[in-house]
């Protein structure tokens, strides 16, 4: 394992070299790994939460951002392979992250016969979902416009929107993310690829996702947890200590399954 590009791609706060699983989260559009990061000080010992960092941000802003999914899924993939053959595993991902999770999951199983455990999905409708196809190119809103639907989405800190020079190095990787999902295009399953449950996580008050989509790429359980709040519902810490029990619950009993 090349440790140097793990240091790069992975924020792992809490390393936890005897837990039964490992939690492999992807960030929202313009997100950086912190805040996956620090769930790894909050789940107990059985499980281990590696955040990925992608370019453009945090310890890569010096780096160009990706321009296309394909380039997330070969780093992640070439970097995390090793790791991910040595116990059993989960994905989790909101927003941008979910498409990215989806991703990652599809060429896991397709190139390499790998599955996770489970696989988390957050407030997103499925890639190839009618509403995410029709959905409107958030990429080429206009810079009012843009800001406009910040402002409506939330999970923007005020101080940040208050500062004209934070806001234009926040907006970088934002857009970029936004324009590589514009830009993700995928086929239905025709059958599903997966065998391990889905979870879709969502808010209530957010626009309402076609959650049921994701069920058509895996044969295995599949259950939806709606929860107060709007897109960033899982940043408020009532949901996030249902989501940590909700994930641990499944992840500690996944050892049975993986063997």
């Amino acid at each position: 394992m090349d440790s140097a590009r793990m240091e790069k791609l992975i924020n792992c706060f809490s390393k936890k070299p005897e837990a039964v699983a490992r939690l492999i989260c992807f960030p929202w559009a313009g997100g950086g790994s912190i805040h996956y990061a620090r769930w790894g000080l909050k789940l107990n010992s059985s499980i281990e939460v590696f955040s990925v960092t992608l370019p453009g941000r945090e310890d890569r802003n010096k780096e160009a951002f990706f321009q296309n999914m394909q380039q997330i899924v070969d780093e992640v993939i070439t970097v995390l392979l090793p790791v991910l053959k040595e116990k059993p595993f989960a994905l989790f991902g909101h927003s941008f992250g979910a498409t990215t999770t989806f991703a990652v999951a599809e060429t896991l199983k397709r190139v390499h016969n790998l599955e996770p455990v489970h696989i988390f999905l957050s407030g997103a409708s499925a890639p190839y979902s009618e509403a995410r196809i029709s959905a409107p190119k958030r990429s080429d809103l206009s810079d009012g416009d843009f800001m406009h639907w910040m402002m409506i989405v939330g999970g923007t800190p005020p101080e940040l929107l208050a500062n004209p020079e934070m806001l234009k190095h926040f907006l970088l990787p934002l857009k970029a993310d936004l324009r590589l999902l514009d830009n993700y295009r995928c086929d239905r399953p025709a059958s599903p690829l997966l065998s391990c449950p889905i979870t879709c996580f969502d808010g209530k008050q957010d626009t309402p996702h076609d959650l049921q989509a994701w069920k058509e790429i895996s044969s295995g359980d599949f259950m939806v947890r709606m929860f107060e709040g709007g897109h960033f519902y899982l940043k408020l810490p009532e949901n996030e200590k249902v989501i940590f029990d909700y994930i641990t619950q499944h992840l500690e009993t996944s050892e049975m399954d993986y063997l």
